[in-house]
C-alpha cells in the first residue's frame, strides 16, 4: 500500500492559513484535505496557495472529521495537550490523518480522546495553523525516506531557480 497522508482541520478561520496549509499539501504530498466549519469560506484571499493546490488537492467541508477519516489511516492530533509525544521523538505512521485545531482555539476533546497519537511541536509560544502544518508536514519528509538526488530538488522547483552546484 502506497504512503497515503491526509488533513483535517477544524473549523479554520483564516483563508490565508488555508492556503498555506494547501501550498504545504503540495510541497510534501498530501492527498486531501477535509475541514469543518465555514468561516474561512467566504474569503477570497488565498494569495499563499500560489500554485492553486485548492485545484488539485481535493479540498473538502464536512460536519465530522472522525467520520472522515481515510480507511487504514493512523488519526493523528497535533496539539498542547500535557503528555503528548514531542514532534521530535514522534515515529510518523505511513499513513497519516493528521488533525489541527482553529487559530483560536482546540481540537474537541472527543477527537483527542479517539487519536491514536497526539503530538505537539515544542516552541516557546504557539504556532499558526499554516505554519504548524508545514513544520509537521517537513518533519514527516524528514525522518521519511526520500531521494537524496537531483530528481527531487529538480521535481521542486519553478520557473525562478535552476541553480546547480
Amino acid at each position: 500500500m502506497a504512503k497515503q497522508v491526509s488533513i483535517g482541520l477544524i473549523n479554520p478561520k483564516s483563508a490565508a492559513n488555508v492556503a498555506s496549509i494547501l501550498r504545504a499539501a503540495g510541497c510534501y504530498g498530501v492527498s486531501s484535505v477535509f475541514y469543518t466549519g465555514q468561516r474561512f469560506g467566504y474569503a477570497k484571499d488565498f494569495n499563499a496557495d500560489t500554485q492553486n493546490m485548492r485545484h488539485r488537492i481535493p479540498t473538502v467541508g464536512v460536519d465530522d472529521l472522525l467520520a472522515f477519516q481515510p480507511v487504514g489511516s493512523s488519526l493523528v492530533v497535533i496539539e498542547l495537550v500535557e503528555n503528548a509525544t514531542p514532534l521530535p521523538v514522534f515515529t510518523h505512521p505511513q499513513n497519516a490523518f493528521y488533525v489541527l485545531g482553529p487559530e483560536d482555539g482546540s481540537v474537541p476533546l472527543d477527537i483527542v480522546e479517539a487519536a491514536d497519537t497526539v503530538v505537539y511541536i515544542p516552541t516557546f509560544n504557539s504556532m499558526n495553523l499554516g505554519a504548524t502544518a508545514n513544520v509537521v508536514l517537513y518533519d514527516r519528509l524528514a525522518k521519511s525516506q526520500y531521494d537524496e538526488t537531483n530528481q527531487l530538488i529538480q521535481a521542486s522547483r519553478d520557473n525562478n531557480n535552476n541553480h546547480k552546484l
